[in-house]
């Protein structure tokens, strides 16, 4: 296709940030389309990539993020404009359900990055993410090569899709006998809250940042995945592809592992954490001096070491997979929110809805619960017969043998008794919106209600549901 006219849009798209725009209209300016799924970690990292590269280049770039859905879920419009308030990628967006667009351009995976001249015609294609330094060079030697002046004052714009609310797209939770802690990540912030949902502290200063230092001082970027240990909280910064702390005491915020930008990580010691490149960390599990991090665009789960200041690898292949075996024979697909209870570690493998365990000293993993990375839906019963789509949380009970399942993309709460081979639906009083994050104390559950902005305190025994009041 390089070399060859840009295919136009067509009609049946949707645009979901914007007014509708051609690709006649854009010409003149450097374009680049960036295909991706919403519910893709690789895509995000790429979402990240053009977000950077539409502000360098305003003036001269044009980005259109063509959005082509992977799960049912996906295709429809309500749950993409929710994805991409969520994602705030700061460029155009178009749905393309049919794969219209998708197969014009002879697209063949999420996510693909193709790069269209001022003339309109197709210059570069990059499939998968980290390709920001190939992108960029191609983008600027177009705009060199037609004389195109930067403007910052010209960066696209964008409609608002969500209101402002006291809570935005809540993804973490962590909760112990006297505080409720909340990953605001639409806020780019954690609170610390009462149990019955009190604001008492934030941690951030609420922009979209990567700044270590005081209470007042620091910054996150997204956060997601919040583990505590005694006094030290650790966040998955999901947008700043870091694990960092937060000292309890006085507020304090470090950086332990990460570096701002997506990467592979190596592992041994760390004489500076952020040196070490980590990609898209969504969930976080700790226990004494092991913290455990999921990382979603690496396919992996790795530990930090708190006794040795070192970072290694645990299990996954690296391939986005569901595979069995030992640590890595073993394969994810973007592995989301993690539950430690004694040598076991749960999974939920969000890209292969399913959810898998691993002895913590062996590093062996199971699958309790999926059977592919196409075979997603929606149904309960025996284990082999259960479908989830696109689980982003699990939580373990730890006054019962119960794991407690967010099925994200279908809306529910699961439960699985471990030991057993039934998997159930719980039903809700409240209506859930893609939960994304449970917590699991004292009888209760706490429940990450992520596009309904808030946080729910739910009887498990009788599904009742009350919302906190956060911030309000």
């Amino acid at each position: 296709m390089l070399n060859s006219p840009a295919p136009e849009f067509t009609p049946h798209v949707e645009w979901i940030n914007c007014d509708p725009v051609t690709l006649g209209a854009l010409r003149g300016y450097v374009i680049v389309l960036g295909f991706f799924s919403a519910g893709s970690a690789w895509s995000r990292n790429l979402l990240a990539d053009l977000r950077y590269l539409q502000r360098k280049y305003a003036g001269a770039l044009q980005v259109v993020a063509v959005h082509c859905p992977k799960f049912d879920a996906e295709r429809n419009p309500r749950l993409v404009r929710k994805l991409v308030a969520q994602l705030d990628p700061g460029v155009r967006v178009v749905h393309d359900p049919n794969f219209v667009l998708w197969q014009h351009y002879g697209v063949g995976a999420w996510p693909t990055a193709v790069v269209v001249d001022p003339d309109g015609r197709v210059k570069a294609v990059t499939v998968g993410d980290m390709h920001r330094d190939e992108l960029e060079a191609h983008v600027s030697g177009l705009v060199a090569e037609a004389g195109l002046a930067l403007e910052e004052s010209l960066l696209p714009t964008l409609n608002p899709i969500e209101r402002d609310t006291a809570v935005s797209f809540p993804g973490g939770l962590c909760i112990n006998d006297h505080y409720l802690y909340v990953a605001d990540s639409g806020h780019h912030r954690i609170l610390e809250c009462s149990r019955d949902g009190r604001v008492l502290r934030q941690f951030g200063t609420g922009t979209a940042e990567y700044n270590d230092g005081t209470i007042h001082a620091a910054a996150f970027r997204h956060p997601r995945g919040l583990a505590l240990v005694r006094d030290i909280l650790f966040v998955a910064d999901t947008g700043n592809n870091a694990l960092r702390r937060v000292r309890l005491v006085d507020g304090d915020v470090f950086t332990l592992v990460g570096g701002g930008r997506a990467g592979q990580p190596s592992g041994g010691v760390l004489d500076l954490g952020k040196r070490v490149a980590l990609s898209q960390p969504w969930g976080v599990a700790a226990a004494d001096d092991r913290v455990y991090v999921s990382l979603a665009g690496n396919n992996q789960i790795w530990m930090y070491d708190r006794g040795r200041n070192s970072f290694q690898f645990v299990a996954g292949s690296g391939d986005l997979a569901l595979a069995d075996g030992d640590a890595d024979k073993a394969a994810f697909a973007q592995p989301a929110g993690l539950a430690l209870a004694q040598l076991m570690l749960y999974v939920a493998d969000s890209g292969a809805s399913a959810l898998r365990s691993m002895q913590t000293g062996t590093a062996r993993v199971q699958t309790l619960i999926g059977q592919g990375l196409f075979e997603f839906g929606d149904a309960v019963g025996v284990r082999a017969e259960t479908r989830l789509q696109y689980p982003l949380a699990v939580a373990k009970d730890p006054d019962t043998a119960h794991l407690w399942i967010a099925d994200s993309y279908n809306n529910q709460l699961r439960k699985l008794k471990l030991g057993g081979s039934e998997v159930t639906r719980v039903e809700v009083s409240c209506k859930l919106e893609c939960p994304s994050a449970i917590a699991a104390h004292g009888g209760a559950l706490w429940i990450a209600n992520t596009h309904a902005h808030e946080v729910l305190r739910v009887d498990p025994t009788t599904g009742t549901a009350r919302r906190l009041p956060i911030g309000e």
